[in-house]
């Protein structure tokens, strides 16, 4: 069964392709440097560490205040009082990041631990349960469950000592895969 998309979206499509062709050079660009940043990071994942936990210190500091100022100026709103919590808890947030970064980027570790760990047992119970429905393709959702248990165990086990490796490690590998999409985008849309 075939779905028909409206003709706008026929032509938004056709629009996205004839810009990505005509700014392919830009998005090469873009890729080559995310891919060497990603590699950098993967070659130095400490000082990563570190540059992505005072990034999101100085980001919450920033919506926290922000957020006071919006808070104050739309006082009359309702829900007042926990608006005013929220920016007061994100400025309390960028300021502990930034005051102590290393300590920060340990909390940041575990948080992802936690996540891996949490996104693991979820990806693989929900393999297990769709095996009838997916026939052979559930056990690649059970493979990347079992990974991400795995990833989990490696950064939960090497605490604290993964906290001066693992954010920066991971943030290199999405960089690098990030700048590699961008590229293979790229060369495609030049030889279309």
């Amino acid at each position: 069964m075939t779905q028909d998309f409206p003709p706008d979206i026929g032509k938004l499509q056709s629009e996205m392709n004839a810009a990505v062709k005509a700014h392919w050079k830009a998005f090469l660009f873009e890729g080559i440097v995310l891919a060497l940043l990603g590699l950098a990071a993967m070659i130095v994942p400490p000082l990563a560490s570190l540059a992505v936990t005072i990034f999101l210190g100085w980001m919450f500091l920033i919506s926290g205040i922000a957020g006071l100022f919006v808070t104050y100026w739309a006082r009359q709103m309702p829900g007042f009082w926990w608006s005013l919590f929220s920016a007061a808890l994100a400025i309390l947030a960028g300021g502990i990041l930034l005051a102590r970064p290393v300590q920060g980027a340990l909390t940041l570790t575990i948080v992802v631990g936690a996540y891996f760990l949490a996104e693991g047992v979820v990806t693989i119970m929900y393999a297990l349960e769709h095996r009838r429905e997916l026939s052979e393709r559930w056990s690649w959702l059970l493979i990347s469950g079992v990974m991400d248990l795995l990833i989990a165990f490696i950064i939960v086990a090497g605490l604290p000592g993964s906290a001066e490796w693992a954010i920066g490690l991971l943030v290199g590998i999405n960089l690098v895969l990030g700048g590699a999409s961008l590229v293979g985008m790229a060369l495609a849309a030049r030889k279309s």
